[in-house]
């Protein structure tokens, strides 16, 4: 009974330590995506976003990617801080959804924001690489 327990014991671990590359992939690329617009890396997000991106904003407004680099690159959006608080990860093959509790703070369209949200990214796997293909945040209240 013993070598039995011994036994699923060690299965169980096998079977939990197979699974987190891909989750620790997803969460690396969640922190690159942060650091990102954070840092303003127009390039780096060019990498990150999917072509067909949704970022939907707790405003309610809707941009594509093409949209969204240009209001960062134009300094009609900036953040000071981007600080992912926690987030758990659902795999699902080739795609991934991350939900996190995060704080963001700066400038948008020359209006200070400084808020709490839950964040839901969608991501893809193409070429080898996690690509973020849709993004929505909600305000929650402190």
């Amino acid at each position: 009974m013993l070598k039995q327990i011994a036994c699923v014991m060690f299965l169980a671990a096998a079977a939990q330590a197979a699974a987190p590359p891909a989750e620790a992939e997803v969460r690396q690329a969640d922190a690159r995506w942060a650091a990102a617009v954070r840092g303003r890396d127009v390039a780096g997000l060019e990498r990150i976003f999917d072509d067909g991106l949704i970022y939907a904003h707790s405003t309610g407004i809707v941009e594509t990617k093409k949209e969204y680099i240009d209001r960062l690159r134009g300094g009609k959006q900036r953040y000071d801080v981007v600080r992912i608080e926690r987030s758990q990860v659902a795999l699902h093959g080739e795609t991934a959804v991350t939900l996190s509790w995060v704080r963001m703070s700066g400038k948008s369209n020359e209006r200070l924001f400084d808020d709490h949200l839950m964040m839901m990214h969608v991501w893809v796997k193409r070429g080898g690489a996690w690509k973020l293909a849709a993004h929505q945040t909600t305000k929650l209240a402190d």
